[in-house]
């Protein structure tokens, strides 16, 4: 038996999966976050500052202790937005080199997209078998969509895209005051309307039989819908919510200050900043969809990395 270890390092937040696949199944061993925001500023600089490559660097190293005191046999790390984003990104590169002996893979919206599909959908094996289902993972600095499901065995990917709309990036670009003003909300809805209506282009949203959303945003809009007294995932996990609740959640968050929000008990600390642009985008994905509720994933990008590494 081989032990795994992926690791996802986004906009936001760095992640590591260490587990086990047994009969086809993940075995979860170790999973962690820490949020970084390596891609913090890139949207108006173009490139890593030092403080969010330093911040980023002892991340690794703590991985990296726990990748060896867990024994994985095999490692892959990839990284996305900012890393595709970043004109210094050579330095993120090298220094990762120097701390797992490997280069992460900066990885096309495409291949994100797959990876993030195959976690999510093997996760929720019975959504996996409507068709076709609409995965979003909806990340710091882009969000990535892939219609596809499940026929037999084999996933099908029907079509996929990844577009520069995420919590980071829309906080950053419009949700400046505390909490944020009316002008800056419509701006920041404006500029989401006008990115979702290039994907969907591409991606055919009619169709859509079930929604299932990744990551941070989603999970811990989930959490505050269902009033939950802290962050389960196994409670999340699965778990629907309505568009009447997105909405009501979406409109709460971005009614608080910054010290309410973090006092919320569900809360990171590392996405108090960041969740109202999140929930934004979750709300105008939902709104456009034939589908009235998003089924929350706790399994994502880091088990399709497994995946792939375990075929």
């Amino acid at each position: 038996m081989s032990r795994y270890a992926a690791i996802d390092c986004g906009t936001n937040a760095i992640r590591l999966l260490i587990a086990d696949v047994i009969d086809g199944e993940i075995v979860e061993i170790v999973r962690e976050m820490r949020t970084v925001r390596l891609g913090e500023g890139i949207d108006a600089t173009g490139e890593f500052t030092d403080a969010a490559l330093a911040r980023t660097f002892a991340a690794v190293d703590e991985y990296a202790a726990l990748i060896a005191e867990h024994g994985a046999e095999s490692l892959r790390m990839v990284a996305t937005s900012a890393s595709r984003d970043a004109s210094n990104a050579r330095d993120f590169v090298v220094g990762v080199r120097q701390r797992l002996g490997i280069d992460p893979e900066v990885i096309a919206g495409q291949h994100e997209a797959e990876l993030s599909f195959t976690g999510a959908v093997r996760g929720l094996p019975s959504v996996a078998l409507q068709w076709p289902v609409l995965v979003a993972d909806i990340g710091g600095g882009s969000t990535e969509f892939v219609l596809g499901g499940v026929r037999g065995s084999e996933h099908h990917i029907k079509a996929s895209v990844s577009v520069d709309v995420g919590c980071v990036r829309m906080t950053e670009r419009h949700l400046h005051s505390d909490p944020p003003g009316r002008d800056e909300i419509e701006a920041t809805v404006g500029t989401i309307d006008a990115i979702l209506d290039q994907a969907f282009t591409r991606v055919p949203i009619g169709e859509v039989s079930a929604f299932v959303g990744l990551a941070g945003s989603v999970t811990t809009v989930a959490a505050l819908a269902h009033n939950l007294h802290g962050y389960d995932p196994e409670l999340i996990h699965g778990s629907f919510t309505s568009l009447a609740q997105v909405e009501t959640v979406t409109g709460s968050l971005l009614a608080m200050t910054r010290s309410q929000r973090a006092a919320l008990p569900v809360m990171h600390p590392g996405r108090v900043d960041v969740i109202a642009g999140g929930a934004l985008v979750l709300r105008q994905i939902l709104r456009r969809l034939p589908v009235g509720s998003v089924i929350a994933s706790e399994t994502d990008i880091l088990d399709g990395i497994v995946y792939s590494l375990a075929v």
